[in-house]
């Protein structure tokens, strides 16, 4: 029995960077060798199993047969002859296959039949053997790592697969669950715009998210947006809510905030008068296709339809104000109002130039809802039904008492 670290964590550490999982293969040895000491089987489709103390993933080494299209469809073979070689074939990228046997640190121990170091030297994201045409999750996995490490660029050969893969169709069976999964991940990225801009040149962003696809090369105007193209704008918010830390939902808002641009009529670009609203009906699609979860689907709906309004904002007087608010649902929801602000932040500074520059909205917006929190307004619908008032008066006399609170609180908050 032969153990070896693989993947990521030999991959990261040759990197210099955190490891914090590890993954084993075992060559050699049979289920029953190993549960004899000790291991806990995990695996439905092919055998893994739990060391006993650290509980970290032991799989044997397999190999793997391609039997129907999409990602499901391969036959599993381990037994004690397949070789390490053989199981790191299988694996998607070079700098993934390369093995460490246990115990060794830093190049010692390495086994890299695949040229994974070379290629981490150069970063390139390369294709192990033609069997990456096999599984179209290797190409959301690809864009994902393309995110994730810094000034890697794909290997021309690889590109030109992934070409092949998506005119095949084999990224039309992927389901949703996998593919908001990667996504999740790409977006949680330090660069998140590498994983769009890779999907997109070799075609499976226009299978996966069309609505986005189709934003590049629709123009802006460029008093407002320098770089003028819709789809270079999406990169640079995406870019920025990274370099803010923005959380995955305010993300994903940032992703689905201008879809409605790619709808605009050509005869009146490049202004994109209503997009707000198109951009919240597409987003609707995508968040039923990608079976988005609720929490970031509810944030981007209400980015889509009001970050036009809050970029305005400094303008408004109280009672638009107060109505931007309630609209926002700021009032129920003052955390997710929060992360909306950032988003359209994100959407501020996301352009040509204005990367370093305030966003002034945000902290009066902030100021605006923490004066509207203020009223009191289990006093004044007590008031209001000693007075005879029911239903909607009530609900209007509290609008009034918060419009004032913002106009008492914000020195250009007009109550009029």
């Amino acid at each position: 029995m032969q153990i070896y670290r693989v993947g990521g964590a030999v991959r990261d550490a040759l990197l210099g960077h955190p490891v914090n999982d590890h993954d084993w293969v075992v060559v050699g040895a049979t289920p029953e060798e190993l549960m004899q000491q000790g291991y806990l089987p995990v695996g439905k489709d092919f055998p893994v199993f739990l060391h006993p103390k650290t509980k970290e993933e032991y799989a044997l080494a397999r190999t793997e047969r391609k039997t129907a299209r999409g990602y499901q469809g391969f036959a599993i073979h381990a037994d004690p002859g397949v070789t390490l070689e053989q199981d790191l074939a299988r694996r998607d990228l070079t700098i993934n296959a390369i093995a460490q046997a246990a115990g060794a640190t830093g190049h010692e121990g390495l086994v890299d039949p695949y040229g994974g170091q070379r290629d981490l030297k150069a970063r390139v994201l390369r294709h192990v053997t033609d069997s990456f045409g096999e599984d179209p999750v290797r190409i959301l996995r690809l864009a994902r790592f393309a995110a994730r490490l810094d000034g890697f660029t794909v290997a021309p050969e690889t590109m030109a697969l992934m070409k092949h893969m998506v005119d095949d169709g084999e990224v039309d069976a992927l389901v949703a669950e996998r593919v908001w999964q990667e996504l999740a991940r790409g977006l949680m990225a330090p660069r998140p715009s590498r994983m769009f801009e890779v999907l997109r040149e070799c075609g499976a962003l226009a299978r996966l998210l069309p609505e986005v696809d189709r934003l590049w090369g629709v123009p802006q105007r460029p008093e407002y947006h320098p770089e003028v193209d819709t789809g270079v704008h999406l990169m640079m918010v995406l870019d920025m809510s990274a370099q803010l830390q923005a959380p995955l939902a305010t993300r994903f808002a940032c992703l689905g905030h201008d879809l409605g641009k790619g709808t605009t009529p050509a005869d009146v670009l490049p202004r994109h008068i209503g997009h707000e609203e198109r951009s919240a009906r597409l987003l609707r699609g995508v968040c039923e296709r990608l079976r988005v979860p609720v929490e970031c689907r509810e944030l981007a709906d209400v980015v889509a339809r009001e970050h036009g309004n809050i970029h305005r904002s400094g303008g408004f007087n109280a009672a638009a104000l107060v109505r931007l608010l309630e609209r926002c649902d700021a009032l129920r929801k003052p955390d997710r109002f929060a992360q909306v602000l950032l988003a359209c932040e994100c959407d501020a500074r996301g352009r040509l130039g204005l990367q370093d520059s305030p966003y002034p909205q945000r902290p009066r917006l902030l100021a605006a809802l923490a004066a509207a929190q203020s009223v009191v307004t289990a006093v004044i619908a007590q008031q209001a039904a000693d007075a005879g008032a029911r239903g909607p008066q009530v609900g209007e006399k509290i609008h009034r008492a918060r419009v004032a609170a913002v106009a008492a609180a914000l020195p250009t908050g007009l109550s009029d």
